[in-house]
């Protein structure tokens, strides 16, 4: 691990107690769980699949496409978020491989997926446009490729190494679009800023998701 991914992965070691704590972090509150059943369920295929879940965090999404019968692999840099999200499938009784590890280059050696799953992971990357490529590469054929991702343009760097990320304050629907238009067959954009129910409140920035397949 270089220095620069050290620093990301002590600070969401350091954030990881009270990542659940946000309403679209934990998805505690019964609305905001069933929002998000709700577009997981429209945005896969039938069960089971086999998800890849990039930059998986405590395994909120990895607990939901579980229940829903799916084989769930999640990565993140953070061993303490891995932890987590180990930790909430046993306790679920459900089955999960969770591996600490780059997102931008899962430790899966040759494995093959029906879907990639990114949410808001692409502002912390140094280089996304080489994860969205790898990503695509792990896919099978007629595979998905599904992003939840936005545009927060006031956000700064969270650590001063990510000030060089060039999406490090979030990328919209339009430049995404652009960056994985060459690498797949089709794509479409769902509009989500309008829909409290999946972030717990109100909100006035781009949110957004983008599904794609290979």
């Amino acid at each position: 691990m270089n220095e620069d991914s050290a620093a990301v992965a002590a600070y969401w070691d350091a954030a990881a107690a009270g990542f659940d704590d946000g309403p679209d972090h934990g998805l505690r509150a019964e609305h905001v769980r069933s929002a998000w059943t709700a577009r997981l369920t429209a945005w896969m295929p039938s069960a089971p699949a086999d998800v890849l879940d990039v930059g998986c965090g405590t395994g909120s999404l990895s607990l939901l496409l579980a229940e829903a019968g799916h084989r769930v692999t999640g990565v993140d840099l953070s061993p303490e978020m891995v932890a987590r999200a180990r930790r909430k499938l046993f306790d679920a009784g459900l089955a999960g491989r969770f591996l600490v590890g780059d997102a931008a280059a899962p430790p899966t050696g040759g494995a093959a997926f029906d879907v990639v799953l990114a949410r808001h992971l692409l502002w912390t990357l140094p280089e996304p446009g080489a994860a969205l490529r790898e990503w695509v590469a792990r896919l099978r054929p007629g595979g998905r490729l599904v992003m939840v991702e936005g545009r927060w343009g006031s956000a700064g760097p969270y650590v001063p190494e990510a000030a060089r990320h060039p999406w490090t304050g979030g990328v919209g629907a339009h430049d995404l679009a652009t960056a994985v238009r060459p690498l797949v067959a089709e794509l479409r954009i769902e509009q989500l800023g309008d829909a409290p129910d999946l972030w717990g409140k109100p909100v006035d920035d781009e949110r957004y998701a983008l599904i794609a397949r290979i």
